[in-house]
């Protein structure tokens, strides 16, 4: 698959806009041979609606803390190069490449679909996860306010809730956000994966810079909400070296925890992150697949449970060890406060009666 233009994607994290898996047919852009100069069209963001039939997604992976999330948006616009969750954009029919950050879906009775199923008498309340596959907080949020009106349905609720984000997005909310956290309904995650500015540019191109994830952090545990950071993904060769540095700065911004995840690189990803290497980082390239691949017994990427997440071997241990010492001394490394699942109050449904107690 060729790459695109820079200028024509710019702004943009992939680099080309590869087939997904599940097509018959591969896109290619060739020359028509006419020798006439012709304006390129640029990648523009295209958000389409859907209406969710469901929302909550269940899984059971032992390698995450939660067994249910929902994602108001398929697709991201902040354009991760890395992001795991591209290879669902697969199953649209759409690429995982520049698709991914470009062609985005709105579900937008998220939240009367979301009050429903809470409403359902077989429901029974856990930590529902959002921002785990794509970012509640991405640009389309401010808006369209679906995770906004999500968040409301679940405030009422009482319901507890684990949010990711790299958005600085997440400020808006903290009317609804604050109350929660007080509850004890609430916790957050905020991926901030280099403090160097010019590599986020190019890594993660519609993020926020890090030194404003690191003010979100900052915002949100003045107003008491239980904040850890993320060190995620840790980039062997790349960001590897800055682990200790990102505790720190988190740590000062006020987190009360960290967590690390090793980049990642399912299906499409290893492409696309390798084109991305290639073009931005040459002459790192070999060393940051070697490491990769050292951890995955040769492989760019291992899905076993248990070694997913984190790889295994000399190199891995080390990283985890770095990373234990590190949080140790921060005082980073006590777990987050367990979320309270004894103040649900399931929603009443229309023709509902009321309780009189």
């Amino acid at each position: 698959m060729s790459r695109i233009d820079r200028e024509r994607r710019k702004g943009r994290g992939a680099a080309s806009n590869r087939t997904g898996r599940f097509e018959r047919l591969e896109r290619v852009e060739a020359h028509d041979g006419w020798e006439i100069a012709e304006a390129r069209a640029g990648f523009a963001t295209e958000l389409r609606e859907e209406r969710a039939r469901s929302l909550i997604s269940y899984n059971r992976s032992p390698d995450l803390p939660f067994d249910r999330s929902i994602n108001p948006y398929r697709g991201c616009e902040h354009g991760c190069v890395y992001c795991f969750a591209r290879p669902s954009h697969a199953y649209l029919g759409l690429s995982p490449g520049l698709d991914f950050e470009t062609r985005l879906v709105a579900r937008v009775n998220a939240a009367e679909v979301l009050e429903r199923e809470l409403a359902a008498k077989a429901y029974s309340p856990a930590p529902l996860a959002v921002g785990t596959n794509t970012d509640a907080y991405q640009p389309a949020e401010r808006d369209r306010g679906i995770f906004r009106a999500c968040l409301k349905v679940l405030s009422a609720a009482s319901h507890p809730l684990a949010i990711v984000t790299k958005g600085a997005l997440i400020e808006r909310d903290l009317d609804l956000l604050a109350p929660m956290a007080a509850r004890g309904l609430l916790r957050v995650g905020i991926s901030v994966t280099t403090l160097d500015a010019e590599l986020s540019r190019k890594m993660e191109p519609r993020v926020p810079r890090p030194a404003r994830r690191l003010e979100v952090i900052r915002r949100l545990s003045a107003a008491g909400i239980p904040v850890r950071l993320m060190a995620s993904p840790l980039v062997p060769g790349l960001t590897d070296h800055e682990l200790e540095a990102l505790l720190e700065a988190g740590k000062d911004a006020g987190a009360s925890s960290a967590s690390w995840i090793m980049l990642r690189l399912p299906r499409e990803v290893s492409p696309l992150w390798q084109e991305w290497l290639e073009t931005e980082y040459p002459a790192r390239a070999g060393k940051v697949m070697r490491r990769l691949r050292e951890m995955h017994g040769g492989k760019d990427y291992d899905a076993r449970w248990h070694r997913r997440m984190r790889g295994e071997g000399p190199y891995a241990e080390a990283i985890a060890a770095r990373f234990r010492l590190a949080a140790a001394r921060l005082g980073l490394d006590a777990a987050q406060p367990a979320l309270r699942c004894d103040l649900f109050e399931r929603p009443l449904r229309k023709g509902d009666q009321l309780s009189l107690f």
